[in-house]
């Protein structure tokens, strides 16, 4: 595995367990480190290809191409990357509109299921994330 991979999953490692500890007390904060806890697993499983992106809606593109399209992943891993990408802008720019507990708990859920989803597809591929 390459540095940059290495580096990008650690992220999501580390996002995705601030979205857990966050869930109750914070909905807004806990969702948007749900999203960067699969953004930053997403963005590792592709930088192991070689491919990077410089927009959230291009990686958003490429988890519907290249890995439900492709037949990769499920149609649910799809989903649950376009619920949280949706849910953080409410997170991050939603101004009087906030994230609800519930919302939380599912977006940390999705995060869970997504960071799940990329180790298989590395170890598929012969990589192992740590």
């Amino acid at each position: 595995m390459n540095s940059e991979a290495a580096d990008l999953w650690q992220r999501a490692v580390q996002a995705l367990a601030t979205a857990q500890s966050l869930s109750s007390s914070d909905p807004d904060a806990a969702a948007s480190r749900a999203y960067y806890a699969a953004f930053y697993a997403v963005s590792a499983w592709f930088t192991l290809s070689g491919t990077t992106f410089t927009r959230h809606s291009a990686v958003e593109a490429a988890v519907h191409r290249d890995l439900v399209k492709a037949g990769l992943s499920t149609t649910a891993i799809g989903k649950a990357y376009s619920f949280l990408h949706s849910l953080r802008s409410t997170a991050d720019y939603g101004g009087r509109m906030h994230v609800s507990p519930d919302e939380a708990t599912e977006a940390v859920a999705a995060a869970g299921l997504i960071v799940l989803e990329i180790r298989r597809l590395a170890s598929a591929q012969g990589a192992q994330l740590p």
